[in-house]
Protein backbone atom coordinates (compact mmCIF):
# COMPACT_ATOMS: atom_id res chain seq x y z
CA UNK A 1 0.00 0.00 0.00
CA UNK A 2 1.16 3.25 -0.84
CA UNK A 3 -0.20 6.05 1.27
CA UNK A 4 0.17 8.82 -1.22
CA UNK A 5 -1.54 6.56 -4.13
CA UNK A 6 -5.03 8.12 -5.03
CA UNK A 7 -7.12 6.25 -7.77
CA UNK A 8 -9.80 7.93 -9.67
CA UNK A 9 -12.58 5.59 -11.01
CA UNK A 10 -13.48 8.08 -13.92
CA UNK A 11 -14.20 7.56 -16.85
CA UNK A 12 -12.60 9.68 -20.23
CA UNK A 13 -16.03 11.65 -20.13
CA UNK A 14 -16.78 11.07 -16.46
CA UNK A 15 -13.56 13.10 -15.78
CA UNK A 16 -13.57 15.62 -18.50
CA UNK A 17 -17.29 16.29 -16.88
CA UNK A 18 -17.94 15.84 -13.84
CA UNK A 19 -14.04 16.15 -12.54
CA UNK A 20 -11.69 18.50 -14.10
CA UNK A 21 -8.41 18.81 -15.21
CA UNK A 22 -7.78 21.57 -12.35
CA UNK A 23 -8.65 19.03 -9.70
CA UNK A 24 -6.61 16.38 -10.91
CA UNK A 25 -3.40 18.67 -11.09
CA UNK A 26 -4.29 19.76 -7.95
CA UNK A 27 -4.78 15.80 -6.70
CA UNK A 28 -1.41 15.53 -8.58
CA UNK A 29 0.67 18.34 -6.62
CA UNK A 30 0.44 16.37 -3.35
CA UNK A 31 -0.11 12.06 -3.99
CA UNK A 32 0.93 10.24 -7.02
CA UNK A 33 -2.22 9.76 -9.17
CA UNK A 34 -3.13 7.09 -11.44
CA UNK A 35 -6.99 7.13 -13.28
CA UNK A 36 -9.16 4.33 -14.84
CA UNK A 37 -7.16 2.90 -17.26
CA UNK A 38 -9.73 0.78 -19.06
CA UNK A 39 -12.12 3.78 -20.07
CA UNK A 40 -15.04 1.62 -18.44
CA UNK A 41 -17.44 1.69 -15.47
CA UNK A 42 -15.21 -0.65 -13.22
CA UNK A 43 -16.87 -3.74 -11.44
CA UNK A 44 -15.99 -4.71 -8.28
CA UNK A 45 -13.31 -7.18 -9.53
CA UNK A 46 -12.17 -4.75 -12.09
CA UNK A 47 -12.25 -1.80 -9.71
CA UNK A 48 -9.98 -4.21 -6.87
CA UNK A 49 -7.61 -4.73 -9.37
CA UNK A 50 -7.23 -1.76 -11.31
CA UNK A 51 -7.45 0.59 -7.31
CA UNK A 52 -4.50 -2.45 -6.41
CA UNK A 53 -1.90 -0.15 -3.77
CA UNK A 54 -4.12 2.63 -3.62
CA UNK A 55 -4.96 4.04 -0.31
CA UNK A 56 -7.53 6.48 -1.29
CA UNK A 57 -10.29 6.40 -4.47
CA UNK A 58 -12.02 9.23 -5.58
CA UNK A 59 -15.14 7.56 -6.94
CA UNK A 60 -17.51 8.96 -9.85
CA UNK A 61 -21.47 8.47 -9.00
CA UNK A 62 -21.73 5.80 -11.43
CA UNK A 63 -18.98 3.39 -9.74
CA UNK A 64 -20.66 1.80 -7.07
CA UNK A 65 -18.99 0.87 -3.10
CA UNK A 66 -19.58 -2.87 -3.88
CA UNK A 67 -19.37 -4.64 -0.45
CA UNK A 68 -17.54 -7.36 -2.47
CA UNK A 69 -14.90 -4.87 -3.29
CA UNK A 70 -14.42 -3.38 -0.01
CA UNK A 71 -13.29 -7.12 1.33
CA UNK A 72 -10.69 -7.59 -1.94
CA UNK A 73 -9.43 -4.04 -0.88
CA UNK A 74 -6.72 -4.72 1.93
CA UNK A 75 -4.67 -1.47 0.97
CA UNK A 76 -7.59 0.93 0.93
CA UNK A 77 -8.34 3.33 3.58
CA UNK A 78 -10.78 5.67 2.23
CA UNK A 79 -13.42 5.86 -0.61
CA UNK A 80 -14.41 9.63 -1.16
CA UNK A 81 -17.52 9.73 -3.67
CA UNK A 82 -17.12 12.89 -5.98
CA UNK A 83 -20.90 13.64 -5.15
CA UNK A 84 -23.70 13.86 -2.61
CA UNK A 85 -25.51 10.19 -3.30
CA UNK A 86 -23.91 7.56 -1.78
CA UNK A 87 -27.07 5.10 -1.84
CA UNK A 88 -25.04 2.73 -4.31
CA UNK A 89 -21.96 2.24 -2.08
CA UNK A 90 -22.16 0.08 1.07
CA UNK A 91 -21.16 1.87 3.94
CA UNK A 92 -21.84 -1.02 5.98
CA UNK A 93 -19.40 -3.20 4.19
CA UNK A 94 -17.13 -0.42 3.87
CA UNK A 95 -17.39 -0.13 7.63
CA UNK A 96 -16.90 -3.53 8.36
CA UNK A 97 -13.45 -3.46 6.83
CA UNK A 98 -12.36 -0.14 8.24
CA UNK A 99 -12.12 1.71 5.51
CA UNK A 100 -13.83 5.72 5.74
CA UNK A 101 -16.28 6.78 3.17
CA UNK A 102 -16.72 10.39 2.39
CA UNK A 103 -19.45 12.24 0.32
CA UNK A 104 -19.67 15.83 -1.28
CA UNK A 105 -21.05 19.03 -0.19
CA UNK A 106 -23.85 20.10 -2.82
CA UNK A 107 -21.99 22.27 -5.60
CA UNK A 108 -24.85 22.53 -7.50
CA UNK A 109 -27.64 24.60 -6.01
CA UNK A 110 -27.58 27.40 -8.24
CA UNK A 111 -27.33 25.41 -11.06
CA UNK A 112 -30.62 23.17 -10.24
CA UNK A 113 -32.69 25.96 -9.44
CA UNK A 114 -31.95 27.76 -12.60
CA UNK A 115 -32.76 24.80 -14.65
CA UNK A 116 -35.78 24.25 -13.28
CA UNK A 117 -36.60 28.19 -13.90
CA UNK A 118 -36.09 27.40 -17.37
CA UNK A 119 -37.94 24.16 -17.82
CA UNK A 120 -41.12 26.12 -16.35
CA UNK A 121 -40.84 29.21 -18.57
CA UNK A 122 -40.64 26.16 -20.99
CA UNK A 123 -43.78 24.83 -19.77
CA UNK A 124 -45.56 27.36 -19.37
CA UNK A 125 -44.57 29.64 -22.75
CA UNK A 126 -44.17 25.97 -25.15
CA UNK A 127 -40.51 26.89 -25.88
CA UNK A 128 -39.73 23.30 -26.93
CA UNK A 129 -42.69 22.51 -29.07
CA UNK A 130 -42.59 25.86 -31.13
CA UNK A 131 -38.92 25.29 -31.68
CA UNK A 132 -39.30 21.63 -32.84
CA UNK A 133 -41.81 22.58 -35.29
CA UNK A 134 -39.64 25.67 -36.75
CA UNK A 135 -36.77 22.59 -37.38
CA UNK A 136 -39.34 20.20 -39.04
CA UNK A 137 -39.91 23.22 -41.52
CA UNK A 138 -43.11 23.67 -40.06
CA UNK A 139 -45.03 27.19 -38.62
CA UNK A 140 -45.99 26.32 -34.87
CA UNK A 141 -49.29 27.37 -33.95
CA UNK A 142 -49.45 30.18 -31.29
CA UNK A 143 -50.45 28.96 -28.31
CA UNK A 144 -51.64 30.99 -25.20
CA UNK A 145 -48.78 30.72 -22.49
CA UNK A 146 -48.74 31.46 -18.93
CA UNK A 147 -46.28 33.98 -16.80
CA UNK A 148 -44.92 33.26 -13.39
CA UNK A 149 -45.55 36.33 -11.95
CA UNK A 150 -48.72 35.78 -10.07
CA UNK A 151 -48.50 31.97 -10.37
CA UNK A 152 -47.97 29.81 -7.99
CA UNK A 153 -44.89 27.27 -7.24
CA UNK A 154 -44.91 24.71 -4.93
CA UNK A 155 -41.67 23.49 -3.91
CA UNK A 156 -41.49 19.74 -2.29
CA UNK A 157 -38.78 19.26 0.04
CA UNK A 158 -37.71 22.89 1.41
CA UNK A 159 -33.52 21.74 0.94
CA UNK A 160 -30.68 23.97 -0.34
CA UNK A 161 -32.10 24.11 -3.89
CA UNK A 162 -35.63 24.29 -2.54
CA UNK A 163 -34.43 27.50 -0.45
CA UNK A 164 -32.77 28.84 -3.41
CA UNK A 165 -35.38 28.47 -5.75
CA UNK A 166 -38.13 30.01 -3.57
CA UNK A 167 -36.06 33.40 -3.80
CA UNK A 168 -36.48 32.91 -7.18
CA UNK A 169 -40.11 32.13 -6.85
CA UNK A 170 -40.37 35.98 -4.81
CA UNK A 171 -38.40 37.51 -7.78
CA UNK A 172 -40.22 36.46 -10.33
CA UNK A 173 -43.73 37.46 -8.52
CA UNK A 174 -45.02 34.15 -7.81
CA UNK A 175 -46.76 33.25 -4.93
CA UNK A 176 -44.64 30.54 -2.85
CA UNK A 177 -46.08 27.46 -1.10
CA UNK A 178 -43.45 24.41 0.51
CA UNK A 179 -44.28 21.36 2.13
CA UNK A 180 -41.26 19.88 4.30
CA UNK A 181 -42.51 17.68 7.44
CA UNK A 182 -38.71 18.49 8.70
CA UNK A 183 -38.96 21.86 8.45
CA UNK A 184 -40.19 24.50 10.09
CA UNK A 185 -40.59 27.33 7.66
CA UNK A 186 -40.56 31.34 9.04
CA UNK A 187 -39.55 33.43 5.55
CA UNK A 188 -41.45 36.31 4.80
CA UNK A 189 -43.38 35.15 1.47
CA UNK A 190 -43.08 32.09 2.10
CA UNK A 191 -46.19 29.82 2.89
CA UNK A 192 -45.70 26.29 4.80
CA UNK A 193 -48.00 24.04 4.03
CA UNK A 194 -49.12 20.00 3.99
CA UNK A 195 -48.40 18.27 0.78
CA UNK A 196 -52.24 18.02 -0.14
CA UNK A 197 -52.58 21.53 0.28
CA UNK A 198 -49.21 22.31 -1.94
CA UNK A 199 -50.57 20.11 -4.64
CA UNK A 200 -53.71 21.45 -5.03
CA UNK A 201 -52.90 25.17 -5.16
CA UNK A 202 -49.87 24.77 -7.08
CA UNK A 203 -49.36 25.66 -10.69
CA UNK A 204 -46.05 24.29 -10.69
CA UNK A 205 -44.97 21.74 -8.15
CA UNK A 206 -41.18 21.00 -7.91
CA UNK A 207 -40.55 17.64 -6.69
CA UNK A 208 -37.19 18.14 -4.45
CA UNK A 209 -37.22 15.34 -1.96
CA UNK A 210 -34.57 13.17 -1.02
CA UNK A 211 -35.14 9.81 -2.21
CA UNK A 212 -35.60 7.33 0.28
CA UNK A 213 -38.10 4.04 0.71
CA UNK A 214 -40.28 6.06 2.45
CA UNK A 215 -40.61 8.50 -0.51
CA UNK A 216 -40.49 5.86 -3.17
CA UNK A 217 -43.09 6.83 -5.74
CA UNK A 218 -43.99 9.52 -3.71
CA UNK A 219 -45.80 11.02 -6.72
CA UNK A 220 -48.13 8.29 -7.48
CA UNK A 221 -52.04 8.21 -9.11
CA UNK A 222 -53.43 10.01 -6.07
CA UNK A 223 -50.79 12.89 -6.13
CA UNK A 224 -51.46 13.67 -9.35
CA UNK A 225 -55.34 13.21 -9.19
CA UNK A 226 -54.93 16.07 -5.97
CA UNK A 227 -53.15 18.34 -8.10
CA UNK A 228 -54.64 21.46 -9.65
CA UNK A 229 -56.26 20.59 -13.09
CA UNK A 230 -53.66 21.82 -15.91
CA UNK A 231 -50.86 22.40 -13.60
CA UNK A 232 -47.02 21.46 -14.54
CA UNK A 233 -44.58 18.85 -12.63
CA UNK A 234 -41.10 19.62 -12.39
CA UNK A 235 -39.15 16.24 -10.97
CA UNK A 236 -35.22 17.39 -10.13
CA UNK A 237 -34.70 15.30 -7.38
CA UNK A 238 -34.40 11.18 -8.06
CA UNK A 239 -36.94 8.93 -10.93
CA UNK A 240 -37.88 6.82 -7.75
CA UNK A 241 -39.98 9.72 -6.19
CA UNK A 242 -41.85 9.52 -9.26
CA UNK A 243 -44.88 6.70 -10.22
CA UNK A 244 -44.26 7.13 -13.95
CA UNK A 245 -47.27 5.34 -15.08
CA UNK A 246 -49.33 7.38 -13.27
CA UNK A 247 -47.30 10.01 -14.63
CA UNK A 248 -48.38 9.63 -17.84
CA UNK A 249 -51.66 8.46 -17.17
CA UNK A 250 -52.12 11.91 -15.92
CA UNK A 251 -50.68 13.69 -18.84
CA UNK A 252 -52.69 11.34 -20.92
CA UNK A 253 -55.81 12.53 -19.20
CA UNK A 254 -55.11 15.89 -20.09
CA UNK A 255 -55.18 16.67 -15.88
CA UNK A 256 -51.81 18.10 -16.12
CA UNK A 257 -50.55 20.56 -18.85
CA UNK A 258 -46.89 19.18 -19.27
CA UNK A 259 -44.22 17.77 -17.09
CA UNK A 260 -40.45 18.49 -17.20
CA UNK A 261 -37.47 15.77 -15.90
CA UNK A 262 -33.97 16.33 -15.27
CA UNK A 263 -34.40 12.43 -13.57
CA UNK A 264 -35.61 9.32 -14.27
CA UNK A 265 -35.41 5.43 -13.69
CA UNK A 266 -33.13 4.98 -16.70
CA UNK A 267 -29.55 4.31 -16.04
CA UNK A 268 -27.82 7.23 -14.48
CA UNK A 269 -30.97 8.25 -13.19
CA UNK A 270 -31.63 9.06 -16.58
CA UNK A 271 -35.43 10.40 -17.95
CA UNK A 272 -37.15 7.10 -18.93
CA UNK A 273 -37.14 7.53 -22.77
CA UNK A 274 -40.95 6.73 -22.77
CA UNK A 275 -42.16 9.52 -20.89
CA UNK A 276 -38.95 11.94 -22.49
CA UNK A 277 -39.98 11.47 -26.31
CA UNK A 278 -43.19 12.76 -25.47
CA UNK A 279 -44.77 16.58 -26.45
CA UNK A 280 -45.90 17.63 -23.60
CA UNK A 281 -42.84 17.13 -21.76
CA UNK A 282 -39.51 18.96 -21.34
CA UNK A 283 -36.41 16.56 -20.60
CA UNK A 284 -32.87 17.32 -19.93
CA UNK A 285 -30.59 13.98 -19.00
CA UNK A 286 -29.79 14.62 -15.91
CA UNK A 287 -27.48 18.05 -16.41
CA UNK A 288 -28.90 20.15 -13.34
CA UNK A 289 -25.57 20.01 -11.90
CA UNK A 290 -23.24 19.79 -15.33
CA UNK A 291 -22.21 23.54 -15.08
CA UNK A 292 -18.19 24.26 -14.90
CA UNK A 293 -19.14 25.96 -10.93
CA UNK A 294 -21.17 23.31 -9.77
CA UNK A 295 -18.64 20.39 -11.03
CA UNK A 296 -15.23 21.92 -9.93
CA UNK A 297 -17.24 22.70 -6.30
CA UNK A 298 -17.33 18.77 -5.94
CA UNK A 299 -14.58 17.90 -7.52
CA UNK A 300 -12.65 20.05 -5.36
CA UNK A 301 -14.27 18.94 -2.38
CA UNK A 302 -12.61 15.53 -2.91
CA UNK A 303 -9.41 17.67 -3.21
CA UNK A 304 -9.73 18.96 -0.08
CA UNK A 305 -10.54 15.31 1.32
CA UNK A 306 -7.41 13.87 0.46
CA UNK A 307 -5.19 17.12 1.88
CA UNK A 308 -7.20 17.00 4.68
CA UNK A 309 -6.34 12.64 4.96
CA UNK A 310 -2.74 12.66 4.16
CA UNK A 311 -2.21 15.41 7.22
CA UNK A 312 -4.19 12.98 9.65
CA UNK A 313 -7.33 14.53 9.63
CA UNK A 314 -10.59 13.40 9.63
CA UNK A 315 -12.29 15.86 6.16
CA UNK A 316 -15.92 16.81 5.96
CA UNK A 317 -18.24 14.83 4.72
CA UNK A 318 -16.85 11.56 6.82
CA UNK A 319 -20.01 9.09 7.24
CA UNK A 320 -18.47 6.53 9.26
CA UNK A 321 -15.52 8.06 11.72
CA UNK A 322 -15.98 6.05 13.99
CA UNK A 323 -15.72 2.72 11.88
CA UNK A 324 -12.55 3.98 9.90
CA UNK A 325 -10.01 2.00 12.10
CA UNK A 326 -7.95 2.14 9.08
CA UNK A 327 -6.96 5.67 9.19
CA UNK A 328 -3.62 5.49 11.24
CA UNK A 329 -2.25 3.77 8.23
CA UNK A 330 -2.27 7.86 6.70
CA UNK A 331 -0.63 9.84 9.74
CA UNK A 332 2.12 12.01 8.10
CA UNK A 333 1.01 10.71 4.34
CA UNK A 334 3.88 7.81 4.94
CA UNK A 335 4.33 5.25 2.52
Amino acid sequence: MTAKRVFLTHTPDMLANYYGPRAVAALREMAEVVINPTGQVLDAEGLAKAAAGAAIIVSDRLTPGYGAFFKSAPDLVAFLRCAVDIRNVDVAAASREGVLVTRATPGFIASVAELGFGMMIDLARGVSRAVGSYRAGAAPVPRMGRQLSGSTIGIIGYGAIGQHMAGLGKAFGMRVLASDPYKTIDEDGIEQVSFEALLAEADFVICLVVATEATENLMNAAAFARMKPGACFVNLSRGNLVDEAALAAALDAGRLTGAAMDVGRAPDQMPSPALAGRPDVVATPHTGGLTPAAIEHQAFDTVGQVRALLSGAVPPGAVNTEAATRLGRLKGGAS
